[in-house]
């Protein structure tokens, strides 16, 4: 339209001025649109065409397959973790191209891949173990302890530090933020045990777990139990003890010990408990001068026992669904 208008005669500063455009572009355009067989079809817009794609589409999923749920080391790689560098490298020993960095992270995002803290699981767990007690052993104590009236409990130990940080916070790019905290510390240890009523129990004590301790907690989550009692655990030293063996076997059969398969905590409910107290507990409102971890922690584990419905809410999570009522 400016170059029609300067061909009718109006003067191109004017013209330009009047689309708010720089002068220098008026000129440019009417020495494009100049030139025997060319005028304005020389301005109209053009798709561009863009750089041609590097990966096919069908190389784009296969390369998302490699990567999805998959570890680098499998592919020859050292290292356990997916980054840009490694993927550049995978693409040009798998199809032969050659990508830069920016462009492998453009090509992860199109291909629905983020950046993420994966979840740690050790090399020594066992998955036919595993699948065997979602489906099998615990269906089977389930069905045990119903035709014995017995109430199936699940136990689990933590530890808590009045100067441990949980979680993130902002600041400015390159500047670590500095959280205050106790500069007296204090640590104390918890275990607790609870069921898919909502049944809780709980005792804090210092330092690590001993035979003697757990027997100890044993007598007293047993005092004036009426039903028998399948305990869940892991399978600590001190929960294996010959002890600890002989304790259960004078109770006539009153309480019984169930282990869970190794390096699987998230079979546990009663983990949930100890996420559940870091993430809105003493890492997130930090002590007061002069205040006690113990008495923190042992009130905030009352809080979880008189709620129920909290207790009962952690049984809903995915990961231990196997687990009936």
């Amino acid at each position: 339209m400016a170059v029609q208008r300067v061909w009718e005669g109006e003067k191109p500063s004017a013209v330009i001025a009047s689309y708010g455009l720089s002068r220098q572009i008026i000129y440019k355009w009417l020495r494009d649109a100049k030139g025997k067989g060319r005028g304005l079809r020389a301005l109209r817009s053009r798709k561009g065409t863009g750089r041609p794609r590097t990966l096919t589409s069908k190389q784009e999923q296969q390369l998302f397959r490699w990567i999805n749920g998959k570890d680098p080391r499998q592919y020859g790689f050292d290292f356990g973790l997916w980054t840009r560098l490694v993927v550049r490298k995978l693409i040009a020993d798998k199809f032969g191209a050659k990508l830069g960095v920016t462009a492998v992270g453009k090509l992860l995002a199109k291909l629905g891949l983020t950046p993420q803290k994966p979840l740690k699981r050790a090399y020594e767990r066992d998955p036919a173990a595993i699948e065997a007690w979602k489906h099998d052993t615990y269906p089977g104590i389930a069905k045990r302890a119903k035709k014995r009236g017995a109430e199936i409990y699940f136990w689990d130990e933590s530890g808590f530090r009045a100067d441990a940080v949980q979680g993130q916070t902002w600041g400015v790019k390159g500047i670590t933020p500095v959280v205050a905290v106790p500069g007296q510390r204090q640590s104390v240890s918890a275990a607790s045990a609870i069921n898919a009523r909502g049944g809780f129990w709980f005792a804090t004590y210092k330092g690590g777990m001993s035979a003697e301790l757990f027997i100890g907690m044993l007598e007293a989550l047993m005092h004036r139990r009426k039903k028998p009692l399948f305990l869940v655990l892991d399978s600590l030293p001190a929960h294996k003890a010959k002890i600890v063996q002989e304790y259960v076997a004078s109770t006539d059969g009153k309480l019984e010990l169930h282990f869970l398969p190794g390096y699987a905590p998230e079979l546990n409910p009663d983990e949930l408990v100890w996420n559940h107290m870091k993430r809105t507990g003493p890492a997130r409102s930090q002590l007061a001068h002069g205040q006690s971890l113990h008495d923190r922690i042992d009130a905030e584990l009352l809080q979880i026992q008189q709620n129920r419905a909290l207790v009962r809410s952690f049984f809903r999570t995915e990961s231990v669904t196997y687990i009936s009522d």
